[in-house]
């Protein structure tokens, strides 16, 4: 793949960004029930205000618009608006049977973009993220306090699940895999056996990016794993990145990326929001704010791609963009 050479250059050569929040962006269009369901779902038999990934199928211009912003910003990866796109997290609203096409369509409208981007600039490429969301089930705890030793899912309907969403995602032009938000590293490591195995069955090379979530000061994981204990989990497979994303603020993230960078020869990624959301979940950070809080990670050189999460917006990211590019990326021992 002519691409993943293209990525594994460009993450030499210079700090990576990755765009901000896809969901901060909808908030703005203020979609009706209407808008999400269009023509073609309008007698659709559940609610589908705030099934997000919908959007790609019934508000494309939206979503491209939103993309083209963020790549105006200075993003290098966009990622696809594919967060809750298996047929897990699809169950809500009934539209299992779509998984398919919504991945397939969403890394079309993404790539379509960047190929846009890439043509007007041939020296600066940009990269389509498939994103691959954590669902919202968890193989690790139980949801009944009752009963501890239950599970909501196994082990291997993940598995499955996600097998399906990285194929549509890879057949619709995404140029890398991102397992992100991780709360349960059992959910991840699922994710990471399925792509293993399109690796193995198409016989090629996957760049593939890890994005767990420190859910609180206590440096854990929902699922109650430390930082180092997160990177270990992993690291059997050959990543492009691992790294953190949501949860915390730039400022809070710091010590726990710091971590990452001391352990391992991947690539560091991270996204924080945009600080800590206020009462209301609002967040407040502006985007000369989070840009000085990450020109902490670059002094340290910490980071090899750096983006934003929820709250974030193409100023954050050009901020962002305009303060890394004054500085090298985290030396890589090894770049495949």
């Amino acid at each position: 793949m002519k691409n993943s050479e293209q990525l594994y250059k460009a993450l030499g050569e210079r700090i990576l960004i990755l765009d901000g929040a896809m969901g901060t962006m909808i908030q703005r269009y203020n979609f009706t029930e209407e808008d999400y369901r269009g023509e073609r779902f309008k007698d659709w038999e559940s609610p589908l205000k705030g099934n997000n990934d919908l959007l790609s199928l019934t508000q494309p211009e939206a979503i491209e618009e939103i993309h083209r912003k963020y790549l105006l910003a200075g993003a290098d990866i966009i990622e696809t608006n594919t967060f809750s796109g298996t047929t897990i997290a699809m169950a809500d609203y009934h539209m299992e049977d779509l998984v398919y096409e919504l991945n397939y369509e969403s890394a079309k409208i993404a790539k379509k973009v960047c190929d846009e981007f890439t043509a007007q600039n041939p020296n600066k490429p940009r990269f389509v993220a498939g994103s691959i969301g954590p669902t919202n089930r968890t193989a690790s705890l139980s949801p009944d306090v009752n009963d501890p030793g239950y599970r909501a899912i196994t082990f291997d309907e993940l598995r499955i699940a996600y097998k399906q969403q990285a194929e549509a995602l890879l057949d619709g032009g995404s140029d890398i895999l991102l397992v992100e938000t991780i709360f349960d590293t059992l959910n991840a490591k699922a994710a990471l056996f399925a792509i293993d195995e399109i690796r193995e069955e198409r016989n090629i090379t996957i760049p593939i990016m890890v994005s767990g979530t420190i859910t609180d000061a206590s440096g854990r994981t929902l699922s109650g794993q430390t930082a180092d204990a997160f990177l270990i989990s992993v690291s059997h497979m050959d990543l492009i990145s691992v790294g953190f994303n949501c949860a915390l603020g730039a400022k809070q993230l710091t010590p726990y990326l710091e971590i990452l960078a001391n352990h391992t020869d991947f690539g560091i990624s991270a996204y924080p929001n945009a600080g800590l959301p206020n009462a209301f979940g609002q967040y407040d950070e502006t985007a000369e704010q989070m840009a000085e809080q990450i020109k902490e990670y670059v002094d340290k050189g910490l980071i090899n791609i750096i983006g934003g999460c929820c709250g974030t917006t193409p100023d954050h990211i050009k901020a962002i963009a305009d303060l890394a590019k004054n500085y090298k990326p985290r030396k890589l021992s090894v770049v495949s």
